[in-house]
Parts: C-alpha cells; structure tokens; sequence
C-alpha cells in the first residue's frame, strides 16, 4: 500500500488520472498508511481497488453501489457485498440471493463470491474503499467518498444505457452523481434484515436490468453462481 494508485487497472487509470493528481488523494494515502502501522485493515491491499480491477472501465454494464468494506475477518476483498469462497454470506447478500431466486427462479448459490457478475461488466462499488477491522464507517469522510463520486460522475458522463442499482438512502444520494435521461436508476430499500421486507423483496432489479440491457442491444447478466 506504498503505492495505490499502480494497482488500479489500466482504462481505469487513464479516466481517473487527474483525481490520483488531486489534493485529497495523497491525503488519504497518508491516512492509510498511519492505520496501517496501527490497525488491521481489510480489505487487504492488493484487493483495494479490486472492483476497478476486475471491471475495466470501457466494460462497465451494471453498477452495484455498496457503502463500506466488510470489517469482519476474512470477508472484505473489494467488491461491495460479495465474500471469498469459503465465507458464509452475511446476511444483506442472503436477501439479494433471495430476491434474484424469487425475480429468476435462480437457486441460490453455496457461496458469496460475486466475481462472475464483475467479469460481465457488474462494477460492485462501495463508497469507501477500505475499514478498520471491526469498526464499521471508521475510513469515511477521509478522502474515498470524492474519489468514488468521481467515479459515478465519470462512468454517467463518458458511457450510455449503464443500470445503478441503488439500495438504501446512502446509494439513492448519490442519484444526483447520474443523468437519468442516458442511464435506468433502480431504487429499492437496503437488503438487510432491518429493511428488505419493506421493499428489496419484490423489487425484480435484477430482470429489469436485463430487460433494459436487451433493449438496448447489450449482453444481459447471467446473475446465476451456482454454473461459477
């Protein structure tokens, strides 16, 4: 982590080259390094900008946008939501499992690891790209949440006929970030247990992404783990 900008992968690199130019980036390269000498922080390294790696730039389809790493053990490694093999799904990715088996009819797959939706064009982004073990919303306000509006801002900018999938007031505030007159927003509640059943279950985002993608003569999402 004495260098984070090199990790990220190349197209990414070239859109985003004046935000690694920009103040607040080198601010918040100080900051992780000082939490590194003192705290455990997930996810590791090399799987910062893991989501940018695994989706490139010009193949951005879909955005997934997620608000913090996971900050247990073993969970984080950079994409929002999804898990290593081997890690049991925390509950938030339980009820998106859940609702693409009602939406699809797709059985619901033995393990968390969404890297299949990333390598189809998914951008799985949280808003902050790193934590503190065990301590939930201990990075932001330190520079990532510019970072990742730049982001927004740019994939609604440079591409068309993207679909934002939005869950919860965090994701939907960022709807200002999207030209929604090029681009679909999904809106729904958050999928964990204290908010899907007053409307994540039953939201269909996952048909409707595809539908829109169709319609738009794009490839749809094969959302199914269990072929992975």
């Amino acid at each position: 982590m004495t260098n984070i900008n090199p990790d990220i992968e190349e197209s990414w690199k070239n859109v985003l080259k004046e935000e690694f130019e920009k103040p607040y980036f080198p601010s918040l390269k100080r900051f992780l390094l000082e939490e590194k000498k003192q705290y455990k922080i997930y996810p590791p390294g090399p799987q910062i900008f893991a989501a940018f790696n695994h989706t490139p730039f010009h193949k951005v389809k879909v955005v997934i946008l997620g608000q913090d790493p996971y900050h247990g053990p073993g969970q984080a490694h950079g994409l929002c939501f999804s898990v290593p093999r081997g890690i049991m799904a925390p509950p938030s990715l339980q009820n998106i499992f859940r609702e693409i088996h009602n939406d699809l009819n797709i059985p619901i797959p033995a393990h968390g690891n969404l890297e299949k939706w990333t390598n189809q064009g998914v951008l799985l982004l949280n808003a902050t790209l790193t934590v503190r073990a065990n301590q939930a919303g201990s990075h932001q306000k330190k520079g990532w949440e510019i970072f990742t509006d730049s982001v927004i801002a740019t994939l609604s900018r440079e591409k068309s006929n993207l679909v934002f999938l939005l869950w919860g007031n965090y994701a939907q505030q960022k709807t200002i970030l999207i030209d929604s007159t090029k681009h679909l927003l999904l809106k729904s509640v958050h999928p964990s247990p204290l908010s899907a059943a007053r409307g994540f279950f039953g939201c269909k985002h996952f048909s409707q992404t595809n539908i829109y993608l169709q319609q738009n003569n794009i490839e749809p999402i094969d959302w199914d783990l269990n072929k992975s």
